[in-house]
């Protein structure tokens, strides 16, 4: 769907502040945390480079908050569950609380293993590597979101520390198996999310949209998918969102999220059946009954999200204030509430500023969303997290998002192109119609119909006889219209080609700020 079909999001989004006052209220956010930093370690040895890691870690948070969030929040607003206003109101709430309420008591300074601490002899070369690694990364995410790309924060942190410990120590340093993991997690990401939501949305479309009643199958199956749902995302909160807060067993989520869905089943069923006579029998009928969903959904994602990523614009942070305030390198450093309140206002801040574009390219430029297939695309991102985390499998959920959206998309291209072979299978056996005209109004019709008016339709030609007849120019005319792309392939190659480049081009960078740094500080 093009951008022009969301009226109200342009409205919201022609209300945002110009590009200078946007980066005037970003320069304000990075003179608090520096004339904050300065006031608690002034007196602290090389306190400029303790100073300098903060306002990087400021500025990494906020890069953050343009570029990974919209993927928690954008399938909602796409689908016009929520307005562009109400997402970010939402996701910055509920990602600053995940930050600050689980956002890690202990938080490896050198994320995934990349690198070991314990090879870095001198502190200060070690606080040269993380202040290069968060500097390169946090470029990379900047350009990233310039281009209009939704790419892993977590790839891009994993990516300076690698390239920035390389620059220091070589490649010796590096944990080339944990390397080798992540990279699978480029194909094994995407792939879990597309196909896990076009086996959702093929499921819901088969037992519900597709029937001649859509609202009464609606009834009878939409409260177990919310069951579902709900036991989906107690468990996914349960394992990645409150796990520094207290700490929750496997098996444990999975029985409260069992419960948690249970309930929801029996107390949604009954909602749903009182409801069911207000809404209309059709396709938009049953999107009416995602809107909540999507909302609670987009704020639990953006919960998570706070909780686990937030350790990607402040752990090396925090590393640098233990060495630089301790004395020492430690494999694992606690993170102060300040710096937490850092990424956690960083995150926040830079969804509202510079979100809006990429919540639009994600939302509603990759492919036309309505709620229920934004739905599946939520249920698909936390159910793919929960079963890659019980295989052992590295994933990403930025990827595992996008994933879930394409695949949507190229379902929605594989029905329609089956629905197309039917129609030229009805051309065909209409042999002889001297009404040809009157045949392809109804079949262009048929293009743009709902999928029960085009079984409907396809059945009113059945009828027909041999009568039809279509010149091959015709043939190749009508094809031609229903076999449309429905995913932007302009948009894949260039997230795509993004997601393959984060980890170099981060590492390349914070490679180019350590060197720079050390030839400043030697």
């Amino acid at each position: 769907m093009k951008l022009k079909d969301y009226p109200q999001v342009e409205q919201i989004s022609s209300k945002a502040p110009g590009q200078l006052a946007r980066m005037a209220t970003a320069a304000v956010f990075l003179a608090i945390v520096l004339f904050y930093t300065r006031s608690l370690f002034g007196d602290v040895e090389h306190s400029w480079l303790l100073i300098t890691a903060a306002l990087i870690g400021g500025y990494m948070a906020m890069n953050i908050g343009a570029n990974d969030v919209a993927n928690n929040v954008s399938p909602a607003v796409g689908s016009k569950a929520m307005t562009l206003g109400a997402a970010i109101v939402i996701a910055a709430v509920f990602e600053a609380a995940g930050a600050i309420i689980a956002g890690g008591e202990v938080v490896s300074t050198v994320k995934n293993g990349i690198i070991d601490p314990a090879d870095i002899d001198e502190p200060m070369v070690f606080v040269w590597v993380m202040i290069g690694a968060l500097l390169g990364a946090a470029i990379w995410l900047n350009v990233a979101t310039w281009l209009g790309a939704p790419v892993s924060t977590t790839h891009s942190i994993v990516g300076g520390v690698m390239g920035a410990g390389i620059a220091s120590s070589g490649v010796a340093i590096v944990n080339w198996p944990v390397m080798g993991a992540i990279a699978s997690s480029w194909v094994i990401s995407p792939l879990a999310g597309g196909l896990i939501a076009a086996g959702l949305l093929y499921v819901l479309e088969r037992s519900v949209l597709w029937k001649a009643n859509p609202i009464e199958a609606a009834v009878r199956f939409v409260p177990y998918l919310l069951g579902l749902m709900a036991w989906t995302f107690t468990t996914y909160i349960a394992m990645k969102g409150v796990q520094n807060v207290v700490t929750v067993s496997t098996p444990l989520a999975m029985v409260i999220g069992l419960a948690t869905g249970i309930v929801t089943v029996l107390v949604t069923r009954p909602r749903i059946a009182r409801r069911a006579p207000s809404l209309t029998n059709n396709r938009e009928g049953v999107n009416a009954l995602f809107t909540m969903p999507l909302i609670f959904a987009a704020a639990l994602l953006s919960f998570a999200h706070g909780a686990n990523d937030v350790a990607n614009a402040v752990g090396p942070l925090a590393g640098v204030v233990e060495v630089l305030a301790g004395g020492e390198i430690d494999d694992e450093a606690g993170i102060p509430l300040w710096v937490l309140i850092v990424g956690a206002v960083g995150i926040s801040l830079g969804l509202a500023l510079f979100g809006p574009r990429l919540i639009r390219t994600v939302g509603s430029e990759i492919t036309e969303l309505d709620r229920s297939r934004a739905f599946c695309i939520a249920l698909a991102a936390a159910l793919t997290v929960i079963v890659a985390s019980q295989l052992g499998l590295p994933i990403s959920s930025t990827h595992v998002a996008l994933g879930g959206i394409f695949g949507v998309g190229f379902l929605r291209e594989y029905l329609d192109q089956r629905m197309a072979k039917a129609v030229e299978d009805v051309l065909h056996s209409h042999q002889g119609d001297e009404h040809i005209a009157e045949v392809e109004r109804v079949l262009y019709t048929f293009v743009n119909a709902d999928a029960e008016t085009k079984r409907e339709m396809l059945g009113n030609l059945s009828e027909m006889g041999h009568e039809a007849v279509i010149t091959a120019a015709q043939q190749r005319k009508l094809k031609k219209a229903l076999k449309r792309q429905l995913v932007r392939r302009s948009h894949l190659f260039r997230i795509v080609s993004a997601w393959i480049i984060t980890v170099p081009a981060s590492a390349l960078l914070a490679s180019l700020f350590y060197f720079a740094l050390r030839g400043m500080m030697v």
